[in-house]
């Protein structure tokens, strides 16, 4: 039985309607419908099998349903060797295709190789291609905004201007999460209106959802907003 045979024994149609409204732009048809607990249980056992046919299976690009986009990245997020995962997320980033994708993979190795993978977030976030992106900012979120953290990270995303929707939305979750953490340095920008301004207030927007942020927090970013 190959990796794809495996995903349609785990399909649930129900569920596959339910992504596909999730995920504009994607194809109906192109889902198969395991749920992320399936596919994460699935990832870890062929990891753990060490089976030929994984490494196949990464190989192979581009896949054609949704489903083997998401089991690749959490296949990913499993490799234990840095050198080799971020050969592979450079090979797999340009079939990344939407959000859901682009945010599943979190590659456990990054956590023990922060000093490279600085300059690979850099890179990443530099790209014109929509996940490559999203994918870079959400790592430097992910991996810089607790102990690891310097002021002049903030200006990685802040230097990005796109038009495109996934790129933005994650602008702001970046600065709304970075005034959660690393409030002194990241409110400067709101301050100083450093951010396009859909970014910006976006980011107030989502900073005054959060529970994180004080009260009184909330209350001065909203007097920050633009117009």
């Amino acid at each position: 039985m190959n990796i794809r045979e495996e995903l349609f024994i785990l399909q649930d149609v129900l569920y596959a309607d339910f992504q596909a409204k999730l995920t504009p732009g994607i194809p109906r048809e192109l889902f198969i419908g395991v749920r992320v607990p399936e596919v994460r249980k699935l990832a870890k056992r062929l990891i753990k099998e060490k089976n030929p046919e994984t490494v196949e299976f990464l190989n192979n690009l581009p896949h054609k349903y949704y489903d083997e986009n998401m089991l690749h990245g959490l296949l990913l997020s499993e490799m234990k060797d840095y050198g080799e995962c971020i050969a592979a997320v450079d090979r797999f980033l340009p079939y990344v295709d939407n959000w859901a994708v682009c945010d599943i993979m979190s590659p456990k190795v990054f956590r023990k190789n922060k000093a490279t993978l600085l300059d690979k977030i850099k890179e990443w976030s530099a790209s014109e291609k929509t996940y490559t992106c999203r994918f870079g900012l959400e790592m430097l979120m992910t991996h810089f905004l607790d102990d690891d953290f310097r002021t002049e990270y903030l200006e990685i995303p802040a230097s990005v201007h796109s038009e495109e929707y996934y790129v933005k939305m994650m602008a702001a979750w970046f600065f709304a999460t970075a005034l959660a953490k690393q409030w002194d340095a990241a409110v400067q920008y709101i301050e100083e209106r450093r951010l396009d301004t859909w970014v910006h207030n976006k980011t107030i927007q989502k900073a005054c959802e959060s529970y994180r942020i004080t009260p009184e927090q909330k209350t001065y970013l909203k007097t920050l907003k633009q117009k």
